[in-house]
């Protein structure tokens, strides 16, 4: 029977308190009602279970989930509408549910491990292959009032008119039904006899801190009302819980983080994800992804030097408001959000040795505090610039983790300042090869993950070919981080797109891309317009 085919209602039932109880000796006073169910946390802090058989996921989250009941929920898995009434009565009662026919032996030793007293059938359950001797029995009954005296709870509304959820949206129900919703049964299933007596139970001891995301296929259902009925929060999400953030972040801290389904990938890059995706932290104009959606407009220069760009023409409170408003020339040409962007060269390429002899002066890192805590402020984005002279990338950009743990930081290397040893800047152009990059992309995605940090950008500038060497090698693999080539190059439209279209010849494929305009060296410098008719259109354009 398809979950569409389920009964067209819901019944409505307070909370369970207690239940009726049948003693023979009516001067002996009735027992003390008793929690349906112990919860418990899982033993890892994050889990990812690929499961598809919806009776093996009962199973395995009942195992997870209890520590003990005195009642189990059972319904046939081949019969769908039973399992879905079977589960909402497992939230109602705060109790687990299994699914009987296809792992019998082993659902009759998790009977045993929860150390059992009660079995609630909801359907055609055959409980031969189970041993039921001094065991009670109660089939749950089809109507309102038969469940509620069974329960021994009042009834709190009468049947309506809202429909069951079709397939693809059984799991998204069972994680949204409030405890007491319960789903109506079939009445011509042949249900087992009825043997011994209801004791009176309480709800379920619940815990407190565990989430499940779940990727909303319908065989989860079962495993969902468990978590549910656990005391559990349940998400239903698809794919990077990143790309979720607000349904993640609304559970709360977890302290155990369970994932169903084959969405997920494996289970370490489920595990930083999830845990990511629980800060709520976001990255200016939403989300935690960067180009989810979202195109970016930036300044680029370095604070208080007009000859390096127009980002150091103006103090930072005018820089926050260009930025804006170069942005807003964006704005409503796209369906994407726009964020203005600040891209800030932290190190300068220098025309002496220096010091250290590497030709790049680098500027401490607490110079740049203040401009990017006004753009968090202002939901603006900054990339840290560096032309690193003859020093290596990685070393240079490891000089700036503090600011690196900043939401709204991403990075920017740019290959026309890395020089060999024996050169020196504006004598040619300089390189990088791709394996020097990846150790970048690496120490940065490395960083993101165990700060629990929104995707970073990385921002590779390259007009020429040869300044990525061995472009074929960059890893786009690490999620971390999103990857972008920006063209650079000044000159009349015709001559730039020309270095667009040599530039992105070759590129791996899932390379972001960047514009740069030129504001005095154009000729002339791109309208907004014009510069998003460019295909692909940007994600990335500065101002120079």
């Amino acid at each position: 029977m398809p979950w569409a085919s389920v009964g067209a209602v819901l019944l409505l039932l307070s909370g369970c308190t207690g239940t009726t109880t049948v003693d023979p000796d009516p001067t002996s006073p009735p027992p003390e009602p008793q929690p349906a169910a112990v919860a418990q946390l899982p033993e890892t802090e994050s889990s990812l279970v690929a499961q598809t058989d919806p009776a093996a996921l009962a199973l395995d989250s009942s195992a997870e989930f209890f520590a003990s009941a005195r009642a189990v929920v059972l319904a046939p898995a081949e019969d769908q509408a039973a399992a879905l009434r079977a589960a909402s009565i497992g939230i109602a009662l705060g109790a687990p549910v299994l699914l009987t026919g296809s792992q019998d032996a082993a659902i009759e030793a998790e009977i045993v491990r929860l150390g059992a007293e009660t079995l609630i059938p909801v359907g055609s359950v055959d409980l031969d292959a189970v041993d039921v001797t001094s065991m009670n029995v109660q089939p749950a009954p089809e109507d309102t009032d038969g469940l509620a005296e069974l329960f021994g709870t009042a009834v709190d509304g009468s049947f309506g008119d809202a429909s069951a959820p079709e397939a693809e949206a059984v799991a998204q129900s069972i994680a949204a039904l409030e405890p007491g919703q319960v789903y109506p049964g079939d009445s011509s299933a042949a249900v087992p006899s009825r043997s011994g007596h209801m004791p009176p139970l309480l709800h379920g001891e619940g815990i407190e801190g565990l989430h499940v995301l779940a990727d909303g296929q319908d065989y989860q259902a079962v495993a969902v009302a468990n978590a549910r009925a656990a005391g559990g929060q349940v998400a239903i999400v698809s794919g990077d819980p990143r790309a979720s953030v607000g349904a993640v972040s609304a559970l709360g801290a977890p302290e155990a983080v369970v994932g169903y389904g084959t969405s997920f990938g494996d289970q370490d890059t489920f595990a930083w994800q999830a845990a990511t995706a629980a800060t709520g932290t976001e990255l200016p104009g939403g989300g935690q992804l960067v180009f989810d959606s979202t195109r970016y407009v930036a300044l680029y220069g370095h604070p208080g030097t007009p000859s390096l760009g127009v980002l150091g023409e103006q103090n930072t409170d005018e820089t926050i408001d260009l930025a804006a408003e170069r942005a807003a020339d964006y704005a409503d040409l796209t369906e994407d959000t726009v964020v203005p962007t600040l891209e800030v060269i932290v190190t300068v390429a220098a025309g002496s040795a220096g010091a250290d002899g590497n030709y790049s002066t680098e500027f401490p890192a607490e110079n740049f505090v203040e401009l990017i805590e006004a753009a968090a402020d202002a939901g603006q984005y900054v990339v840290l610039d560096f032309q690193p002279g003859r020093a290596n990338f990685l070393d240079q950009v490891r000089e700036y983790e503090e600011l690196l743990e900043y939401p709204n930081v991403g990075i920017a290397l740019d290959p026309e300042w890395r020089l060999a040893e024996d050169e020196r800047p504006l004598q040619q152009i300089g390189s990088v090869r791709a394996r020097e990059v990846n150790q970048v992309v690496n120490y940065l995605a490395d960083f993101v993950q165990e700060h629990a940090l929104p995707q970073k950008m990385v921002v590779l500038h390259q007009f020429q070919q040869q300044m990525i060497r061995g472009r074929d090698n960059l890893d786009l693999s690490r999620e971390e981080v999103a990857l972008l080539i920006h063209a650079d190059g000044h000159g009349t439209p015709e001559a730039k797109r020309e270095t667009w279209r040599d530039v992105r010849s070759g590129a791996p494929d899932g390379m972001h891309w960047g514009w740069k305009n030129f504001i005095d060296e154009d000729s002339p410098m791109l309208t907004p317009a014009r510069t998003y008719r460019i295909q692909p259109q940007p994600d990335y354009v500065s101002y120079q």
